[in-house]
């Protein structure tokens, strides 16, 4: 099979709804029943993926046929209502690339039946990006259609960003294994210095990587989750203490991550938790940063924006938002505590 003979439909992928029907992963729900917004994230991912599939364009055939690596480089997700475990999820995909767009977009909605009524869950805005593959032989030509989507490197189609002089050389020579590490680094302390953040090194495993050397955008949203969950804990709120004190659980309204350039499998990850404002003492904005070291400067491979509120637990199914306390806005703010 070649570029010429792939059973593709552009005027589907292009001008097609795709509706489908998902349920969540059991891995995400790890607070009572209720999914996590990675797990949210996932099922868009998968929606956008089946509607390639209906196309005739799914990812195995786009990489091992034409070469080129499906890429979600732009995940924009707002979560309107929870979803829980076992929940049977619509998911709609509506086309949205407009003539001369760089990259592939995609509107997609997720929907579900709640007290016998249907409800929006869901409003997320993908873009998708294809990634010549120039690890292995290349292949073909891409066909025509597809071509406009073709990128030599992932956030080629943004504009050009200075990379920065690492003030100090980055000791690359220690592995940093599993959770990475928080302890005093150059480069850290260079990308932190100033601001209200959290910073963490972190080297990247294959487990988080697609298509052989990269970083995929599911690796990026379990780097926002995992950064989050250490931050809290370095100010002192971390997620046990606040569930075992009063029963609250973060929860998130609203996240978008965009990839800005290739990070790849085994380099060492800086990631940079930033916030950015705490709103009416309900919710709080925060800045995901990530970069790497190449030639002793910081080239940024992602961006991404979270928003977070929190929730108490009320029973095993219910949950309602609250209103932060003074112990949780200094947290945020990076105030000393009284504990």
């Amino acid at each position: 099979m070649t570029a010429d003979t792939v059973p593709m439909s552009t005027k589907s992928l292009f001008g097609n709804t795709t509706r489908t029907t998902l349920r969540p992963r059991y891995e995400g729900s790890n607070i009572c029943t209720w999914i996590g917004f990675k797990h949210v994230n996932y099922l868009v991912e998968e929606a956008v993926l089946e509607h390639f599939r209906g196309a005739g364009l799914p990812a195995r055939t786009l990489f091992e046929e034409l070469g080129l690596g499906l890429d979600i480089v732009d995940l924009d997700t707002r979560i309107l209502h929870a979803l829980h475990m076992d929940d049977l999820v619509d998911a709609e995909v509506v086309p949205a690339t407009k003539e001369g767009d760089p990259v592939l977009v995609f509107k997609v909605t997720l929907s579900l039946e709640r007290d016998g009524q249907p409800v929006k869950a869901v409003a997320s805005k993908v873009k998708v990006s294809l990634r010549p593959a120039d690890y292995l032989r290349s292949a073909a030509e891409p066909p025509a259609e597809l071509a406009p989507f073709a990128v030599a490197r992932l956030g080629a189609h943004l504009p050009d960003r200075q990379a920065v002089p690492v003030a100090a050389p980055a000791d690359n020579t220690a592995l940093s294994h599993g959770r990475g590490t928080t302890a005093a680094d150059p480069v850290l302390e260079q990308l932190t210095e100033g601001e209200n953040a959290f910073g963490w090194k972190w080297r990247i495993p294959y487990p988080y990587c697609h298509f052989t050397e990269r970083l995929q955008m599911s690796g990026y949203l379990r780097q926002m989750e995992e950064v989050v969950d250490l931050f809290l804990a370095d100010r002192g709120i971390s997620i046990k203490q606040l569930l075992d004190d009063r029963k609250w659980i973060p929860v998130v309204p609203h996240s978008r991550i965009q990839i800005l350039d290739e990070a790849l499998m085994e380099e060492d990850l800086y990631t940079v938790y930033t916030v950015e404002g705490v709103f009416k003492d309900f919710t709080y904005t925060s800045r995901m940063d990530c970069y790497v070291v190449r030639d002793g400067r910081l080239v940024q491979t992602a961006t991404g924006r979270i928003t977070h509120g929190y929730a108490l637990i009320e029973s095993r199914r219910d949950w309602r938002l609250v209103n932060f306390d003074d112990r949780v806005v200094r947290a945020l703010n990076g105030e000393p505590t009284a504990g």
